[in-house]
């Protein structure tokens, strides 16, 4: 009861600019899980708001990734922008891809977590680095609407859940909950998208 009592007073303590950055990143999620490229607009907007949140919490490496995360948005924005909606596909990378992937994130974040625990005083510094590396990679995966990106968020948004509550973030903690809960849902919705497409192209060729 102590601990939910906790999470409570922290929600009721929570900022104006907080709860800003929750609601708009929440629009970002759903838009980006529809393929609507307006998606990329609240992320700019979000992403502007947690660079400020996450360096005053002493999280460092994600206050950079924020910085990462606006520039991905506009990067994002340009390139959907140019294709019609119909013909933004999806696609999906071969096992290897995802091997190297792991095993290159991997060590740059044991690597990076350790720089943080030597020259800052970064709080869950290699938490936050697998949280951090791991994501650089997904969120370029969105742009390039790679399937598995979504299984890549529901492991990221599980692991920030503990980072921002154990800052005192407690809104936050809640918000990549129902991320966590979002990006289980697009998945399967773009999994399907993504069979349908299949189908189209057989039929095509047929």
């Amino acid at each position: 009861m102590e601990i939910i009592d906790e999470i409570i007073q922290g929600l009721i303590d929570t900022s104006l600019l907080e709860w800003a950055g929750v609601i708009i990143g929440t629009f970002y999620l759903i838009l980006i899980a529809r393929k609507n490229r307006f998606g990329w607009f609240f992320a700019m907007i979000s992403t502007s708001i947690y660079i400020y949140l996450c360096y005053q919490a002493g999280l460092y490496i994600e206050s950079g990734l924020q910085v990462f995360y606006f520039v991905i948005a506009i990067y994002g924005w340009l390139s959907w922008n140019k294709i019609p909606s119909e013909e933004r596909l999806i696609i999906r990378w071969p096992l290897k891809y995802h091997l190297i992937n792991i095993l290159i994130s991997s060590a740059v974040t044991v690597l990076l977590g350790y720089i943080m625990v030597v020259f800052t005083d970064q709080k869950n510094p290699y938490l936050d680095s697998f949280s951090t590396v791991f994501s650089l990679v997904a969120t370029f995966m969105v742009t390039q609407r790679v399937l598995e990106n979504w299984i890549y968020w529901i492991i990221i948004d599980t692991t920030l859940i503990f980072l921002y509550s154990s800052r005192g973030l407690h809104l936050t903690g809640f918000h990549y909950l129902i991320y966590t809960i979002i990006a289980i849902f697009a998945f399967f919705s773009w999994y399907k998208l993504y069979k349908a497409q299949k189908i189209e192209n057989h039929i095509h060729r047929a």
